[in-house]
């Protein structure tokens, strides 16, 4: 078995406030977050080898907000319309949510944070219910759906 899975298995023994598919989510989000804001933060590229190239030497580090954006956007991507309902059924309420996953991975030794890291970067930095009802564009969901 993949020690990480592993070690995930092992928390949600002792703790099952958020499902197994809640931490995948977020570890998923976090590669999504730290893919986007790298090559957000790219300057200007000569070629696609440079760029690719700056992304790999970029410290892939995010923070609390970067993430929850980052999971934002990833959710959109995968659930459209209905990623508060598919988040909400993993447990995930709220971005505070958000940051007890990632503590929690970090406790068992699966993710890092750096010494400017904090638990209550994830706080607040966006209500659900707006971001993921309120103010979904459904023209865009739907862009690709529709019939000449």
């Amino acid at each position: 078995m993949d020690p990480d899975l592993y070690a995930l298995v092992q928390l949600l023994r002792s703790d099952t406030k958020y499902s197994l598919e809640a931490y995948l989510f977020v570890r998923e989000g976090l590669a999504y977050a730290a893919d986007h804001i790298a090559l957000e933060n790219v300057a200007e590229p000569t070629s696609m080898v440079a760029t690719a190239q700056a992304v790999r030497s970029k410290q892939k580090h995010v923070s609390g907000q970067e993430l929850c954006e980052g999971i934002r956007q990833y959710a959109l991507n995968q659930f459209g319309f209905m990623a508060k309902i598919v988040l909400n059924s993993w447990g995930l309420q709220s971005t505070s949510d958000i940051g007890e996953v990632v503590y929690k991975m970090i406790e068992i030794g699966l993710l890092k944070k750096s010494s400017r890291d904090r638990r209550s970067h994830f706080d607040d930095v966006f209500d659900f219910e707006a971001a993921f009802v309120e103010e979904f564009d459904f023209a865009a969901d739907c862009s690709p759906c529709r019939r000449p």
